[in-house]
């Protein structure tokens, strides 16, 4: 350890906040602190590499410092730092709204810009309620969601997405929405095997929309990947049925691919490989590159001119705002990424890193003595089934792979990676062999 790097940890217990992270244990621990990146690898102070196992938090998809994305930061930075869009607008906000609307699945046309995940499924409930307020029907104040669901940590956002392990302790000031089945295909909640399924799990969704559809203003789901609750991916044909479901019913479906947009999947995004349209969809994380904060909620036109003042004198303005939403530097960096997610062909590139992703995680389950592995597009996780023991093995796991230059962070027992989209054969396969060393150390 180097006196920097001492200096820098005394200060960071005094004074730093970390989140999702266990206090006591952590400050009794050596944890990275990170000084420069480039590519898939972290470089810790001293010079150490660290190979970038999640992403930083499942956003750095195109690997971090990309020259044309740092380039676009300081062309913008130089031109215009900050312009609100409350009541003007400048070139930015407006290209990369126009942007969106063009490669979003169909007619997702509007674009509320917001600063972060979390905040723009806020602003995508408070869009669903206020629209049925418009119409006259103020009684559609209800959501429904999935189990184990995950929108963010903020009130709106755990009502909808509620982590027991998570929010427990906000349980009395949030307002639980109705929460159907999670269609776990790994650990299948109807005990159907893949060659028997029917999307059997479907039914609860289909029961609570039955029986509630009066009071319900929205669906929310994250499209084909529940990730918080450990990369628990389901089939599109839940997501077809979802849309058809919506449509029965006249409600608003709302994706949230803050996660799974921009590539995730193997597709630009996850309701465009199951070919459905959502009503709102809200995207972040790899939106920049994961360079900087920018998140976005698009709509279609009929939600989108209910919020038009008319001729009876009601007032249907949306009040609600961020003060960074729509930054210049941000949404430059934006439209710069989304160049180079079309013009570097990054989707068709990552492809032959998906198969190797899902074989190479295949292998790690059977090492943890079958354990069942998930995987679609460049996410995959192994859920290890040691009896009692999964989440401590996988600490541990986590552990021994930090000290050999991989950073990953569990979910319980669920070991996953989620690499940026840029990974080359042998970065993904340098990521495999530690963690496949890090299994053979930790039996």
């Amino acid at each position: 350890m180097t006196s920097a790097y001492g200096e820098l940890h005394d200060r960071d217990i005094k004074y730093l906040w970390h989140p999702c992270t266990d206090i006591s244990s952590f400050e009794r621990t050596q944890f990275p602190i990170i000084e420069s990146a480039r590519g898939v690898y972290l470089y810790e102070v001293g010079g150490r590499p660290l190979l970038d196992g999640i992403a930083s938090w499942w956003c750095v998809n195109l690997g971090h410092g990309h020259p044309r994305l740092i380039e676009a930061i300081q062309k913008q930075a130089s031109v215009l730092q900050h312009s609100i869009l409350g009541g003007m607008s400048h070139p930015n906000a407006i290209a990369l709204a126009e942007r969106l609307a063009q490669i979003t699945p169909g007619h997702l046309g509007h674009a509320f810009f917001a600063s972060d995940g979390a905040s723009a499924v806020e602003a995508a409930l408070k869009i669903a309620v206020q629209f049925w307020a418009n119409a006259g029907e103020k009684h559609r104040t209800r959501f429904v969601g999935l189990e184990e669901g995950y929108h963010g940590d903020t009130l709106g956002a755990m009502g909808v997405g509620y982590v027991e392990a998570f929010h427990k302790d906000f349980l009395e000031v949030i307002r639980p929405a109705h929460r159907a089945l999670s269609p776990h295909c790994a650990r299948c909640p109807c005990a159907r095997r893949p060659e028997t399924c029917d999307v059997e799990c479907f039914d609860s969704m289909e029961k609570i929309v039955q029986a509630n559809h009066r009071e319900i203003a929205a669906v929310i789901v994250e499209p084909l990947c529940q990730g918080a609750a450990g990369v628990r991916i389901y089939p599109e044909e839940y997501l077809r049925r979802l849309r058809s479901l919506c449509n029965q019913y006249g409600l608003i479906l709302i994706a949230d691919e803050i996660a799974v947009g921009f590539g995730r999947t193997g597709h630009m995004f996850a309701c465009g490989r199951a070919g459905i349209v959502p009503d709102i969809m809200t995207l972040g994380k790899g939106m920049t590159g994961g360079h900087l904060p920018l998140s976005a909620v698009v709509t279609n036109d009929t939600i989108y001119n209910s919020f038009r003042n008319g001729a009876d004198g009601k007032d249907r303005t949306f009040y609600h705002s961020h003060t960074f939403g729509g930054n210049p530097i941000a949404t430059g960096l934006a439209l710069a990424a989304i160049d180079v997610y079309e013009e570097e062909h990054v989707l068709e590139k990552c492809q032959p890193r998906i198969i190797q992703l899902d074989r190479g995680m295949r292998e790690l389950g059977l090492l943890l003595n079958g354990s069942p592995v998930r995987a679609m597009g460049m996410m995959a996780v192994v859920e290890i089934n040691e009896a009692g023991g999964g989440a401590e093995r996988a600490s541990r796991i986590a552990r021994q792979a930090y000290g050999m230059g991989l950073f990953i962070r569990p979910r319980g027992a669920a070991v996953y990676l989620w690499p940026p989209l840029v990974s080359t054969e042998s970065e993904l396969g340098q990521m495999l062999s530690i963690l496949r060393e890090s299994i053979t150390r930790t039996k």
